[in-house]
Order: C-alpha cells, then sequence, then structure tokens
C-alpha cells in the first residue's frame, strides 16, 4: 500500500501555552447596588450565589469567568481597570436593550450612574461601567472559541515602546505565547482567551491596585525566576502567589504595573463549576427548565 498524503497543518495553532486560564479581573467598589445594575442587570451576569452573597464583596459569573468587586474597604476605595475588558455575549441587540434599562435603574435607584455610559458600534457593543472601567462587548464568533458567554480578553493600555519587552516577558518568564507587532502585545491564554498590551500616547492613571487572576501549569519555574529579582509581591499559600510588575527580561526594565494573582492547577477553586442563570428570561416569558443558561461556555 502506498503510504498515505501527508497532511500540511500548522501544528502551531494547537499550542497551548503555560497560562492555562484567565478567570477574573478584580476591582474594588463602594456600591455593590450600582455592580448589581451594570454588571448584572446590563451585562447579563449571574451573581455567584454560594461565595460572597453578603455586601463586602460581589462575584459576578460569565460563563467560567468572573468579575470580582470587593466593597470592604474602610474608607471606601475605587478602582478601575487601565485598559478595556472584552466579553462574549449571546444577543448584542439584547445587550443594548439590558443597558439602556440599566442606566434608569442606576439613576432611579442610586440617584447618579457615575461613569456609566454605553454606545452601540457597527460589530460590538462598547460601554463604561460606573467607576470608568470599560468594557467591549462582541457577539460569538470563531475568534473568540465556541463560547457565548465569557470574558475573552483584556486589553491594557500600556506606554509606547513597552510593547516588544512585554510580549518577551510572557514568552520566557510566564512561558506563555506571545508576539509584538505594530505597538501591540498579544498573549494567548488556554485554548480562545488573551491578552493585549496596545501602546498609546494617552497618559495613563496611576495604577491604583486592581489585578487579574490566572491558572498556570508550571507552577513554581517563573515563580522562581520573579522571587530571585524581589518581584514576589505576596505568598498567599501554597497554591497561590502574586507580583505586580512586568518587567523586560533583556535589561529588567520596569514596564507596566498590574497585580497578577498567580494560582496553581491544584488551587481548590481551579475548574470550579459556576452558575449562569438565562438572562434571556423574564417572570412573563418563563418556561419550565429554562433557568439555567444553555449557551455554550
Amino acid at each position: 500500500m502506498n503510504a498515505p498524503e501527508k497532511l500540511k497543518y500548522d501544528r502551531s495553532t494547537q499550542d497551548v501555552g503555560n497560562i492555562v486560564h484567565l478567570e477574573h479581573y478584580n476591582c474594588c467598589i463602594d456600591d455593590q447596588r450600582l455592580a448589581i445594575l451594570f454588571y448584572v442587570v446590563g451585562l447579563g451576569a449571574t451573581r455567584d450565589p454560594y461565595l460572597f452573597p453578603g455586601m463586602e464583596n460581589i462575584w459576578l459569573n460569565f460563563g467560567r469567568t468572573q468579575v470580582h468587586m470587593p466593597s470592604r474597604a474602610v474608607p471606601p476605595k475605587t478602582e478601575r481597570l487601565r485598559g478595556t475588558a472584552g466579553f462574549v455575549v449571546p444577543s448584542l441587540e439584547d445587550l443594548a436593550k439590558r443597558l439602556e434599562h440599566a442606566g434608569k435603574e442606576m439613576k432611579r435607584v442610586v440617584g447618579d450612574a457615575r461613569q456609566f455610559s454605553y454606545t452601540v458600534k457597527k460589530d460590538c457593543v462598547e460601554a463604561t461601567d460606573p467607576w470608568g472601567t470599560r468594557v467591549r462587548c462582541h457577539a460569538p464568533a470563531p475568534e473568540y472559541g465556541p463560547t457565548d458567554l465569557a470574558l475573552a480578553y483584556v486589553d491594557f493600555d500600556v506606554a509606547p515602546g513597552t510593547a516588544e519587552g512585554i510580549a518577551r516577558f510572557y514568552n520566557e518568564v510566564m512561558e506563555a505565547p506571545a508576539q509584538a507587532a505594530k505597538g501591540r502585545a498579544t498573549v494567548r491564554i488556554g485554548k480562545h482567551q488573551k491578552l493585549f498590551f496596545t501602546e498609546t500616547k494617552a497618559k495613563q492613571p496611576e495604577y491604583d491596585g486592581h489585578h487579574i487572576q490566572v491558572y498556570i501549569g508550571d507552577f513554581s519555574k517563573p515563580y522562581k525566576w520573579l522571587l530571585e529579582r524581589g518581584l514576589i509581591t505576596m505568598e498567599t499559600d501554597e497554591a497561590e502567589w502574586r507580583f505586580q510588575w512586568i518587567v523586560d527580561p533583556k535589561d529588567g526594565k520596569k514596564l507596566f504595573q498590574i497585580e497578577h494573582e498567580v494560582r496553581s492547577m491544584k488551587h481548590r477553586l481551579f475548574n470550579r463549576p459556576l452558575v449562569n442563570r438565562n438572562h434571556g428570561i423574564s417572570n412573563m416569558t418563563y418556561v419550565p427548565g429554562s433557568d439555567v443558561f444553555r449557551g455554550t461556555y
């Protein structure tokens, strides 16, 4: 028999780097009513029913990902993402209607929508939460993988001339596939998520302490590299550590500050099932068995 014809595939498209999952970003807030109205009523998140049911924190589920918004700081502290959070939602048309309603509810319930706004664009809906964090919502598409509901990416605003060094950091230190082109670093996470770092000449606010959380496979090697250079900022427990500065491994230059909450795949919360409600139903349209979101996430 003749040998089968060799098929030519780009095998690198199937590579999964060391960062296997971007689970959440975390910003402190001062009023959970506004968080519920923007993220739950507006964006369509589900408040986690099991953890932090009180007023000191709120965890918001988007498929297998979350947004965390603690409100326990005394005096109250507010933070905003220095960039844009990118979400996938089932329907942009429905999203726009929910955001319109949420904005009215903010003014009715709280008396002030703060920095809230939203704009419907040709291929996405852009919004700003009450504390100034920008979000961009997309319809499901192949570039985001087989998901209808997710935190798909975070796109950070960074200083000119830093993208290449940031890509080197993720490639060499965090062992996540990354590249820089045209003033933007792209870091691949797991199967379909990404971190972007986009250069801008616009003046950036001072870092206020917000963070992102990731799970990684090789937990000890990046830790040792960062520890040797005095960059570890928190030793949480055996399955979690944190750092804040992204540095260029070529010369150690500090490039961008964003706390990374880094967890191992043995962490107790890894791959925890998250409850997601079907935000497309109401008491007037309810059908038995339709409570849970049935989309892909």
